[in-house]
């Protein structure tokens, strides 16, 4: 049995998740282009890959209590010196990520863990590069501006190569299905 790294976001679609990646890549972000554009709802956590069945079940559940909500993202902001990072900031939907991340995270599901830090939406333009690199980004992205409708999210694993990849989407409002080799309860049928 061996274990996974996965990850819970929400994509930036197009045309503001490749614009997003070309831009981090120019900053000089080497991991630019390993990372599709996203809003975090769980960071990398490693798990037993015989867990990935639970996990998408759950995931399930989560979105089929969501709904698709408005996101916009505007500006820049930074947690240095904190951390390392310049964002585009979520000033519209960061409510319904909070919301999503927590019941993604939660304690009686298969993905219970503490964060290192306060969870803030946001959507990472430079991570570890230059100083000067990270005041570009910072300047650069000032005057962003980005909307659109947020119907779910999606499942990823980082490959041996670094690379992130999806596995599943999950959008909001769908039955929940159960796991593939999971009991179904048909209930009693009676006879007449």
């Amino acid at each position: 049995m061996g274990t996974v790294t996965i990850g819970v976001s929400i994509a930036v679609p197009e045309p503001h998740g490749s614009r997003l990646q070309q831009l981090r890549a120019g900053f000089g972000d080497a991991a630019a282009h390993g990372i599709p554009t996203h809003v975090t709802l769980l960071p990398p956590t490693e798990v037993d890959d015989a867990d990935l069945p639970a996990i998408e079940a759950h995931l399930s559940e989560v979105a089929a209590a969501g709904r698709p909500f408005p996101m916009r993202l505007s500006g820049t902001g930074t947690f240095r010196p904190l951390s390392p990072v310049v964002f585009v900031r979520v000033v519209e939907g960061a409510e319904a990520c909070t919301w999503l991340q927590k019941q993604v995270r939660d304690a009686s599901g298969p993905v219970a863990r503490e964060l290192q830090f306060p969870y803030h939406p946001h959507v990472t333009v430079a991570h570890g590069i230059e100083e000067a690199a990270m005041d570009r980004a910072f300047e650069e992205l000032a005057d962003y501006e980005a909307e659109w409708p947020c119907t779910g999210f999606a499942l990823y694993e980082q490959g041996a190569d670094g690379v992130w990849r999806k596995l599943r989407e999950f959008p909001f409002g769908t039955a929940v299905v159960p796991p593939q080799a999971g009991p179904v309860d048909r209930g009693s049928v009676s006879a007449h």
